[in-house]
């Protein structure tokens, strides 16, 4: 026969089994919310590039413009793409990007604009599973064309 003592030691039991899996859940709550701001952070930052990018792209003079056969082909100087992106960077929105800065903007075949930049990413919940901060780069590239 059972007594009630016996029953009585495995009160609470449960208790500490409970509270590591709340633990255990509220760090893959955090991770998570962590890795999709980091994916919302690099598509924000990849957006700027893409504007950039186009601005390079049509940073070309009617003089740099050749026509080849049938095509009329405008050539990229790379100057004249940092420049335009420069400009684009500086007066676009950077409100939700710590630390954006332009990486290199250049044209290395004539024809087409290439744009890579950076910014610090931050966790929305600071914790010891994650990291203060990360930088996130993104490339971005757009043709030259005229129509």
């Amino acid at each position: 026969m059972i007594s009630g003592r016996a029953g009585a030691r495995e009160d609470g039991t449960a208790m500490p089994l409970i509270v590591g899996l709340f633990a255990i859940a509220a760090g893959f709550v955090v991770v998570a919310a962590a890795a999709t701001s980091l994916h919302l952070e690099r598509l924000r930052l990849l957006t700027v590039a893409d504007g950039a990018a186009l601005a390079g792209a049509e940073a070309f003079r009617v003089a740099d413009v050749r026509v080849e056969g049938d095509a009329v082909v405008p050539r990229l100087a790379g100057p004249a793409v940092s420049a335009a992106v420069g400009e684009y960077v500086a007066a676009a929105d950077r409100s939700d990007l710590e630390g954006l800065t332009v990486v290199a903007a250049d044209s290395t075949d004539g024809r087409s604009a290439l744009v890579r930049l950076r910014a610090t990413w931050r966790p929305p919940i600071v914790g010891p599973l994650l990291p203060e901060g990360l930088p996130v780069e993104v490339t971005s590239t757009a043709a030259a064309r005229f129509r």
